[in-house]
């Protein structure tokens, strides 16, 4: 199966001059975790988590209207292609512990989104121990960070 057929192609994002409370309001309003962040010419750029934002409005010491999304984001970003296979999806989310990807054409061009949601949710579509294996990868403990002196 290809992630052409379980993407999601209805896909909110936010620029790099977005600031965080607008980035929220648009997550509140389309019940997401997540938006990609897209640069000139619709290009993704980032990803800017729920998480991301809360982390930066708790130890930034200003509003979420003072912080652009371009200052928070994720900018190591992980894609894939709508004609790819599902199973090779979801080994990058396991290796790169995310659980969205942005699924972009050939001009990296933003075309849809993949979550570990939408292949859960139709299980039947890859075996259940490459899910396993990649929700497991996805939750493995990160080292955790210091904070910077510009976080802090």
């Amino acid at each position: 199966m290809q992630v052409s057929e379980l993407m999601t192609t209805d896909v909110k994002t936010c620029r790099l001059d977005t600031n965080a409370a607008e980035a929220m309001r648009i997550m509140w309003e389309q019940d997401c975790g997540a938006l990609p962040v897209l640069g000139h010419g619709a290009r993704v750029v980032g990803m800017i988590t729920d998480r991301d934002i809360a982390i930066a409005v708790g130890t930034r010491r200003c509003l979420s209207e003072q912080i652009t999304v371009g200052e928070v984001m994720t900018g190591k970003v992980c894609t894939c292609i709508a004609e790819e296979d599902l199973v090779s999806a979801l080994e990058t989310m396991r290796t790169r512990q995310v659980r969205r990807l942005p699924v972009v054409d050939a001009e990296g061009r933003l075309v849809g989104i993949l979550s570990i949601n939408d292949i859960i949710l139709r299980a039947g579509a890859v075996p259940s121990k490459q899910i396993v294996s990649a929700l497991a990868g996805i939750c493995e403990r990160a080292l955790k960070r210091p904070l910077t002196d510009a976080a802090a």
